[in-house]
C-alpha cells in the first residue's frame, strides 16, 4: 500500500470546516451501513447500535436509518438529549424517528446480536468517558465477545484518543474502524491498534488537497516514500561501491549486541562492516560472520567510514564518554542507539555536542531513552508519542525513530511518519540492534537520512511481519532471524521496484 496522509484533531476540524456545505455526516452513514451489510454474515441476528451525544451519534443514526431499510432488525441505544445534540446529529436523528426508528434507554435483554456498532464518541475526546457511556462501553465488549460478532467503531473507538493512541479510561476493543475522511495517527499508534481492529477509511469524498491542514499532516510510511533509491546494482561495481559501516560498541558481556548490528549492515548489503569493541578480551573473530572486520576502537574511528553507529551494547562507562565526544567531532552520518543514548541524557556537553553536530545524526530511542533524552517519563512519552518524537528532533537536530507499536519517524523540520509494519514479536533483546545495523547499512551506501531511517524501520517491521506468517512468531522470534528475512524483504522490494 502506498503512504497515506494522517490527520490530527486539529487538523480534521479545519477539514471539516471547509467542506462545511457537503453532506458529510450522511455520507458517512451511508458508508457505515455499506461496511456493515458486508461484515455482517448473520442477517437473521438483530444489529445493537450505540449512539452517542454528538456528531458521532449523529453518523450512527444515518447509518441506523439506512440499515432498517435494507431490513435489518436494528436496536438503537440513546441515553442522551436529543433537544441538545448539534444541528447535524439532530436532523439526522429526526430523520431516523421519521422513519419509524425508535431508541432505547438501555440495552435490551436477552437478545443475540450479530453485529454491534460503537456511534458514542468520535475524534477530540481528551478525557475518559464517564458513566453512564462507560458502562454501554463495557457492556458492548462483553456482548461482542459473548456473541462471537463483529464490533464496529465509527471513526475512532470511544475511549481512545485519535491523535495519541491513549485509551482514556473505559475503552471500545473493536473489531473494526471505519474512519471518516483520513487516516488518524492513534489509530496506528500505542494503543490504537490493540483496540482498533482492522482499519478502513471512508474519504466522503471530502478533497484533501484542497483543505487547510498548515502541513499538519503526517504520513503512513511505505515504500513509494524511498522507491527511487531501490536500484538494482550494476555489474560493474565492487565492494567499495557501496560503501564503509562501522559499528561501535560490545563492551564486556554485551558484544553481542554489536555483533548483530554488524550483521545486519553486513547483510543489508553495506560493503564492508567494522565492529570496534570496548571490550578489551572482545573475540578477533565472529565465528558465525567472518566477514566482519574486528577493530578497537580507536583503530575504528581511524577508518575511512561513510557512516557509524554507536551504542549496541556499548555500556555507560568513563571511556564510552570520552569514546561518544570525539565521534561527535566526525563529519559523517551517525546513527546513536541504545547506551550512546543514555550517555547523551546524562551528560550536558554531550547534549550540546550532539545538537550542534554539522553531519546527520540519526536516533533510534525506545520510550524508556526517549524519556531520559527529554528528562520526562516513559508514560509523558507514550502519552503523546508524535510531540515527544518531534520534541526530540528538534532539541538534538536528529532524524528521530521512537521505536514501539507505531514506530514515530520525526524530522528536525517537523515531518513526523508512523510505521504500521512489524509485530509483538519485534519485542525482544537485540531487535533495536538489528534495526541500527539496517539504518547503518543505508547510511554507508550514501541513502539520504530521511529515507534510510524510513526504509530501515519499514523493513525491521516487514522482515518481523514475514517471519509469523511463516508460523515462526511472534511468540519465541530472535533478533537475529530478523536479518535474512530483512535481505530477502529487501531484494523483493528492488525486484519489483524494476
Amino acid at each position: 500500500m502506498p503512504s497515506t496522509p494522517l490527520f490530527r484533531a486539529a487538523a480534521l476540524r479545519r477539514i471539516e470546516a471547509a467542506a462545511a456545505d457537503q453532506p458529510l455526516m450522511q455520507r458517512a452513514g451511508r458508508a457505515a451501513a455499506d461496511l456493515v451489510s458486508v461484515i455482517c454474515v448473520k442477517r437473521d441476528a438483530p444489529i445493537l447500535v450505540l449512539a452517542g451525544p454528538g456528531n458521532n451519534g449523529g453518523d450512527a443514526f444515518e447509518m441506523a436509518c439506512l440499515l432498517r431499510e435494507q431490513h435489518f432488525e436494528t436496536h438503537v441505544v440513546f441515553i442522551g438529549d436529543e433537544n441538545r445534540l448539534p444541528i447535524d446529529a439532530a436532523n439526522a436523528y429526526r430523520r431516523f424517528v421519521a422513519a419509524g426508528g425508535t431508541t432505547h434507554p438501555k440495552v435490551p435483554q436477552d437478545l443475540v446480536f450479530s453485529t454491534i456498532i460503537d456511534g458514542l464518541f468520535g475524534i477530540g475526546l481528551t478525557r475518559a468517558i464517564e458513566e453512564p457511556y462507560a458502562g454501554l462501553i463495557r457492556t458492548a465488549n462483553t456482548l461482542s465477545v459473548r456473541d462471537a460478532c463483529p464490533l464496529l467503531a465509527l471513526d475512532c473507538p470511544s475511549g481512545l484518543d485519535a491523535d495519541t493512541g491513549k485509551t482514556l479510561g473505559e475503552t471500545i476493543r473493536a473489531t473494526h474502524t471505519l474512519t471518516f475522511i483520513g487516516n488518524k495517527p492513534g489509530l496506528l499508534t500505542a494503543d490504537g491498534p490493540d483496540f482498533c481492529g482492522e482499519v478502513s477509511v471512508a474519504t466522503l469524498d471530502v478533497d484533501i488537497s484542497a483543505s487547510a491542514v498548515d502541513g499538519d499532516a503526517g504520513h503512513t510510511v511505505a515504500t513509494d516514500l524511498f522507491v527511487q533509491l531501490l536500484r538494482p546494482r550494476l555489474a560493474n561495481s565492487h565492494k567499495g561501491s557501496f560503501g564503509c559501516a562501522g559499528i561501535l560498541g560490545g563492551a564486556r558481556s554485551m558484544v553481542g549486541a554489536a555483533l548483530l548490528a554488524g550483521r545486519a549492515a553486513l547483510r543489508l548489503g553495506s560493503g564492508r562492516v567494522y565492529v570496534g569493541l570496548l571490550d578489551e578480551y572482545a573475540p578477533a573473530l565472529d565465528i558465525l560472520q567472518p566477514e566482519l572486520m574486528m577493530r578497537s576502537p580507536g583503530k575504528l574511528l581511524a577508518t575511512d567510514l561513510t557512516a557509524l553507529a554507536c551504542g549496541p551494547g556499548m555500556g555507560c562507562g568513563h571511556e564510552a564518554g570520552v569514546i561518544l565526544d570525539g565521534v561527535f567531532n566526525l563529519r559523517l552520518p551517525l546513527v546513536l542507539d541504545a547506551d550512546a543514548l543514555n550517555l547523551v541524557a546524562g551528560e550536558g556537553d554531550l547534549h550540546v555536542a550532539l545538537a550542534t553536530r554539522k553531519a546527520p545524526t540519526l536516533i533510534t530511542p525506545h520510550p524508556a531513552e526517549a524519556a531520559r533524552l527529554l528528562d520526562s517519563t516513559i508514560a509523558a512519552v507514550q502519552a503523546d508519542r508524535i510531540g515527544a518524537a518531534l520534541e526530540l528532533a528538534t532539541t538534538y537536530n536528529a532524524y528521530v525513530a521512537l521505536k514501539g507499536c507505531g514506530t514515530i519517524v520525526a524530522t528536525p523540520t517537523g515531518q513526523w511518519f508512523v510505521n504500521t509494519s512489524g509485530n509483538p514479536g519485534l519485542a525482544t533483546a537485540g531487535s533495536g540492534d538489528v534495526l541500527t545495523g539496517f539504518v547503518t547499512a543505508l547510511l554507508a551506501q550514501h541513502w539520504p537520512p530521511l529515507e534510510a531511517l524510513l526504509a530501515a524501520v519499514h523493513l525491521h517491521g516487514g522482515a518481523a511481519d514475514t517471519l509469523v506468517a511463516q508460523g515462526r512468531g511472534p511468540i519465541g522470534l530472535t533478533a537475529g532471524e530478523l536479518i535474512d528475512s530483512a535481505r530477502a524483504c529487501f531484494n523483493r522490494w528492488i525486484g519489483e521496484r524494476h
